[in-house]
């Protein structure tokens, strides 16, 4: 049995909130930088060099990335021969996040109920989800989410008998719907199966997938690829100013569900989608 102290955790989240939240990952400056030499838009071209020209100041002058700098969301995959000691594993990691924001000079945007809205003052509590694994490793995915986004995403229950093309469909409805209030070009993350929650877990995991990594599965990959063109012809665009780029990849993860059921969850994040792992 493998023992972590909870310390060595809280350290690691806050290094991660402050890192995914001034530089852009390699995946998606990568797939920016593709997809500013593939835009056809005059305008939309214009926008992606401002995008650029933004990721530049932030890095020089190490500030954030976007204003919004999300509420904290974590994926710990933890391996079942880890043993946690030193205190509270959940308290460990909003120690993290309190310190990261605060360090960091980053932007507090949680309130401590979601009607009275008193603001928290440190972003503190953080969305965690665990998934018990094999082994003595815990990966942590920190995936900071904005709530420009968050707020376009859709869960849609549908029929089974709608099938693949009803899920294209939901897909691209939700991302039209979307408009330009999710700070297009986006990355689109979807669920598909489970129960009404574990869509939404699956879509919001999928986030965290490098752009350019598909699906093992490959039909599922084929919709990766196949809604991603849909997306990007609906024209909305840099910005939502038009323009042949709208999205920069569509992720998708299946479970298994149920006969009466198709459910679909669609959580879309901005041009940032701030996420960084790591594994000790």
């Amino acid at each position: 049995m493998r023992e972590i102290n909870v310390s060595e955790i809280t350290q690691i989240v806050k290094d991660m909130c402050i890192s995914a939240n001034y530089r852009l990952s390699s995946d998606m400056q990568k797939a920016l930088d593709k997809a500013e030499k593939d835009e056809d838009s005059e305008l939309g071209k214009k926008i992606f060099a401002q995008l650029q020209e933004n990721l530049q100041i932030a890095e020089n002058e190490q500030i954030p990335i976007c204003q919004d700098t999300g509420m904290a969301v974590f994926f710990f995959k933890v391996g079942q021969d880890v043993h946690f000691v030193g205190g509270n594993l959940n308290d460990a990691i909003n120690e993290g996040v309190r310190q990261g924001y605060t360090k960091g000079y980053l932007r507090k945007s949680v309130v401590s109920d979601p009607l009275i809205r008193e603001n928290t003052g440190d972003n503190t509590p953080a969305v965690i989800h665990y998934d018990i694994v094999a082994g003595d490793k815990v990966t942590i995915t920190c995936a900071p989410k904005g709530f420009g986004s968050e707020n376009m995403s859709r869960v849609f229950m549908l029929k089974p008998a709608d099938g693949e093309e009803g899920v294209k469909a939901a897909v691209v409805r939700a991302v039209r719907d979307a408009g330009p209030n999710a700070c297009p070009p986006m990355v689109v993350g979807v669920g598909i199966g489970g129960t009404f929650e574990k869509c939404a877990e699956m879509a919001k995991e999928a986030l965290t997938r490098p752009v350019g990594e598909h699906s093992d599965i490959e039909y599922v990959r084929e919709m990766e690829e196949e809604i991603l063109d849909l997306i990007n012809l609906t024209g909305i665009g840099p910005a939502g100013l038009g323009g042949k780029i709208t999205a920069l990849a569509v992720n998708i993860n299946t479970y298994a569900t149920h006969i009466a059921g198709l459910p679909v969850a669609v959580n879309i994040c901005c041009h940032v989608n701030r996420h960084v792992t790591k594994t000790i």
